[in-house]
């Protein structure tokens, strides 16, 4: 059957990397998977679906390069999560999300033993997939047999803009996905910080320079990681920008704390 697309379109996702303080990995886990990605996300207006990912130590040695900007260190940020919004409600969602935390924090059930790596709000650029027949993006979030997820940050050089990166994604990512496991790729342009975000939201003031790119893959990334390496090499060699991290996650399993005792 070809390949259709519908209405139900993702137009934007919030990707949050967080460390929980040594010693509360387990009471951080169960905080955030059992009250925070609820009551902070999942029950806001226009969020339609959400999926936390981990890097163990094994997963955060992988990651490159090692004097990357977009981190305070290459090692921080042991989970992440990652929430789809639909298009054209970004505007509705981040008033809601707002109020929320800021509620959330004065009543109570916040978490103060943790520290926000990279949080930042995202617009959809582009997309590939490899299939003619994909799993579209809407779904990557909530397909069981996705394995892992690569998120690249490209910071693109002075005067280029995302759409000139995209046509070079277009041109040379299809020899990039043939024959992998990587299923689909799309990238994502970072949307201005609110000033009544949260203060414990890193500011970024290169954030307007740097593109995210997404990847979802049927197998662990630890499996085909020089596959990766190579594709930062040919981006940096691009002349549009280069790639400023590269850190592979798996899914969480949700309702365990597996992985909690693998972190550091």
């Amino acid at each position: 059957m070809a390949f259709k697309e519908y209405p139900v379109r993702v137009g934007s996702m919030l990707f949050t990397q967080v460390d929980p303080a040594r010693g509360k990995e387990v009471e951080y886990n169960r905080w955030y998977e059992r009250d925070h990605f609820y009551a902070g996300c999942m029950i806001g207006p226009w969020l339609f679906a959400g999926r936390r990912w981990v890097a163990t130590r094994d997963l955060k040695d992988l990651r490159f390069p090692s004097d990357t900007p977009v981190l305070p260190e290459i090692d921080a940020g042991s989970y992440v999560a990652v929430y789809w919004l639909l298009d054209g409600r970004y505007d509705e969602h981040v008033e809601w999300a707002t109020e929320q935390v800021n509620w959330l924090y004065a009543n109570g059930r916040g978490f103060q033993d943790r520290t926000h790596a990279l949080t930042a709000m995202y617009f959809t650029a582009s997309r590939w997939y490899r299939d003619d027949d994909p799993i579209p993006l809407e779904l990557a979030l909530d397909h069981e047999q996705f394995a892992g997820m690569v998120a690249i940050v490209v910071q693109r050089e002075d005067g280029v803009e995302q759409d000139r990166l995209d046509a070079w994604f277009d041109e040379n990512l299809p020899s990039f996905l043939a024959g992998s496991p990587v299923a689909n790729v799309s990238s994502w342009t970072p949307a201005p910080l609110l000033d009544s975000a949260p203060s414990f939201v890193p500011r970024d003031p290169e954030a307007g320079r740097r593109a995210m790119v997404l990847a979802f893959l049927e197998e662990d990334p630890r499996t085909d990681w020089e596959r990766f390496r190579t594709w930062a090499k040919e981006i940096d060699g691009s002349g549009l920008g280069r790639v400023v991290l590269c850190e592979p996650w798996i899914p969480t399993i949700v309702g365990t704390d597996t992985y909690t005792d693998q972190l550091w």
